[in-house]
């Protein structure tokens, strides 16, 4: 196949993607819970935690930077922490298997009250299950970005946002990041209107 046919074909299936998203209600209506559910805990003094493997990884430390950074202007920063330090999955990897990875992350920095943004494509991650495990027992609200049907983890999250349509996991991830824009956009919009 020639790469401009390539290259056109990837974007013509990346809309459709974007397209059975934003023409699920039950999609945007997650979406929206997961705003409100952000708000709610960085107005009542809670914390944003995330956590994903490879692309899902890169993806909740992107989400945690734009609140400890700047998203769209400058504003207060925000208390949210991406599971990532390699010294400490290693550590904890090496000493209770890898999928306690995450789990003690929680158990370590959770309490009731903060929010955990759990990322799997295939809604299957067993580390990630395990995190959900521990933020449930916690007191912890989940939301879960996930793609091909929801997995496993679909049934334990508190909030499921499952991306429809795709089978691979670039695609997927290709509507996670624009979900985790979109409702940090809508809680800054609350919280620092004059950005807007």
């Amino acid at each position: 196949m020639d790469p401009l046919d390539t290259v056109r074909a990837s974007f013509e299936e990346a809309s459709r993607t974007l397209q059975a998203f934003r023409d699920d209600p039950d999609c945007l209506g997650q979406v929206d819970r997961f705003a409100r559910a952000a708000h709610r805990t960085l107005e009542h003094g809670g914390k944003l935690m995330s956590c994903g493997n490879g692309g899902s990884m890169c993806d909740a430390m992107h989400f945690a930077e734009e609140w400890t950074g700047r998203f769209r202007g400058n504003r207060a920063a925000l208390p949210a922490i991406a599971f990532s330090d390699p010294s400490q999955l290693t550590c904890i990897a090496n000493d209770f298997g890898y999928d306690e990875v995450f789990a003690r992350s929680v158990e370590a920095y959770g309490r009731p009250g903060d929010l955990l943004v759990a990322i799997s494509t295939s809604g299957n991650s067993p580390n990630i299950l395990r995190a959900v495990e521990v933020a449930r027992e916690r007191g912890i609200q989940v939301v879960g970005l996930l793609g091909k049907g929801g997995g496993k983890l679909r049934e334990h999250v508190d909030i499921p946002i499952v991306v429809p349509l795709a089978e691979t996991s670039d695609r997927i991830q290709e509507v996670h990041i624009k979900v985790l824009h979109i409702a940090i956009e809508a809680v800054e919009r609350l919280m620092f209107p004059d950005n807007y």
